[in-house]
């Protein structure tokens, strides 16, 4: 009688995502990986107009880690569930316009789309090394290329998505022409710094100074490029304080109980695919 593990889903236990995506750096690199994608005009005016937001931030921060959760630690069936769904909301969407460069957008258009991945994929990798997590030589390469299986259920074709750290590169190269801090971006970040809050979380709480806090170090961990398109400093010495600082971070939240700082989708993985579900 031959026993059989469950689904492990798109990656499973030994790949390097599940490694990194259950890291309490996460969270730090999410931030980074928003501020980054807002360098994009038009995916930031795709997002601006079609979103609410500042209207409901907390749930659309609920909704993209419940994304990223099911992606990593579902099933095969859940992950593709969740990829069609995405995909039909992207294509009802309408198209719009930048209003700075007057140029057409839609949603699900492809350059848009690898954008939003690879700036996802490098966010997640780069901070979670900044923030002392330890990757064999090859394992960059490895998450790189494993994360091409979610850029196919957002719609993409797997090989126009960069496969290794040199590719993601090359990508950047290709479209930092392409890129600028635009004024809804600039607006809607100085938002998201300072979002709402009850009233007596802010004067109760330092949740308000924590998050601004969080959110300006994602930003000081962007590439040097995109920090001075936001008009940062692109110092060397920026990097490095940035990098301690993220560290430390990381190392505060290693000390909070599990139960709070874990993704409780990681857990459910593991105790799936750990035991035998048929024979």
């Amino acid at each position: 009688m031959v026993e059989e593990r469950a689904d492990a889903g798109l990656y499973g236990p030994d790949s390097v995502t599940w490694r990194i995506h259950g890291n309490q750096s996460m969270a730090l690199a999410g931030f980074r990986a928003l501020s980054l994608q807002a360098v994009h005009p038009l995916v930031m005016a795709g997002f601006n107009d079609n979103t609410v937001w500042f209207d409901d931030m907390w749930g659309r921060l609920q909704r993209t880690g419940d994304w990223v959760a099911t992606v990593t630690y579902g099933t095969t069936a859940e992950a593709e569930k969740a990829g069609r769904v995405l995909r039909r909301i992207h294509a009802a969407l309408p198209p719009g316009v930048e209003p700075e460069s007057g140029l057409p957008y839609r949603v699900d258009d492809p350059e848009l789309l690898r954008w939003v991945h690879v700036t996802e994929t490098e966010s997640f990798l780069s901070t979670y090394r900044r923030c002392g997590g330890i990757l064999r030589p090859g394992e960059g390469d490895q998450y790189v290329d494993e994360m091409r299986a979610s850029a196919e259920l957002v719609g993409l074709e797997r090989h126009t998505v960069p496969a290794s750290e040199a590719d993601i590169e090359d990508y950047y190269a290709y479209v930092r022409p392409q890129l600028r801090v635009s004024q809804v971006a600039r607006r809607n970040t100085l938002k998201f710094m300072l979002p709402p809050m009850p009233r007596w979380v802010r004067l109760g709480t330092p949740a308000r100074p924590a998050w601004a806090g969080m959110v300006g170090l994602g930003l000081a961990m962007l590439p040097p490029w995109a920090r001075r398109l936001y008009g940062l400093p692109g110092l060397p010495t920026t990097d490095l304080l940035a990098t301690a600082n993220g560290y430390a971070v990381r190392r505060v939240l290693s000390t909070v109980p599990l139960v709070i700082t874990s993704n409780p989708a990681y857990g459910r993985a593991l105790r799936r695919t750990r035991g035998p579900v048929a024979a």
